[in-house]
């Protein structure tokens, strides 16, 4: 099997992941956030204190950052076999919008769920943080 190929299919394996992820009905997904906050404070870490009570929501919009940091990672990763670094950055960021603008149109018919424009600018900002750290690391190479 080619790379291209392997690389391709990771980014659409991640895409059925957040696909996954956004089916769950809202009881599921607060479920996973306490899940992850009741982990925390078994390891001594009390997140809502540190959090002031927020811990919920702020862990929410970590997961919709991270997924898209990923997205946008794997996308660049596959495009750049095809198109120069610039064109790749540019696609790969303008696909992880249209993803998570048709991400949150999805969760519109999901049970507990809705669309907010606040999580495509959250999942882009994902994209962008990716970007950015590409881009630093792509100059930290070129300076060693």
């Amino acid at each position: 099997m080619s790379r291209r190929i392997k690389k391709w299919g990771l980014v659409l394996i991640w895409m059925g992941v957040i696909f996954l992820f956004s089916s769950q009905n809202g009881d599921k997904s607060s479920e996973n956030n306490k899940f992850i906050v009741y982990i925390l404070n078994t390891l001594g870490i009390d997140i809502n204190t540190i959090l002031s009570g927020n811990a919920d929501f702020i862990i929410r919009k970590a997961a919709h950052f991270t997924e898209y940091f990923i997205l946008y990672f794997l996308l660049y990763n596959a495009l750049k076999e095809d198109f120069y670094f610039t064109s790749s950055t540019i696609f790969a960021i303008i696909i992880t919008f249209l993803y998570a603008v048709s991400d949150e149109f999805h969760q519109s018919f999901v049970p507990g769920r809705g669309p907010a424009f606040r999580d495509v600018l959250i999942d882009t900002s994902g994209g962008v943080f990716c970007m950015v750290v590409i881009y630093l690391s792509k100059i930290i190479r070129k300076r060693k």
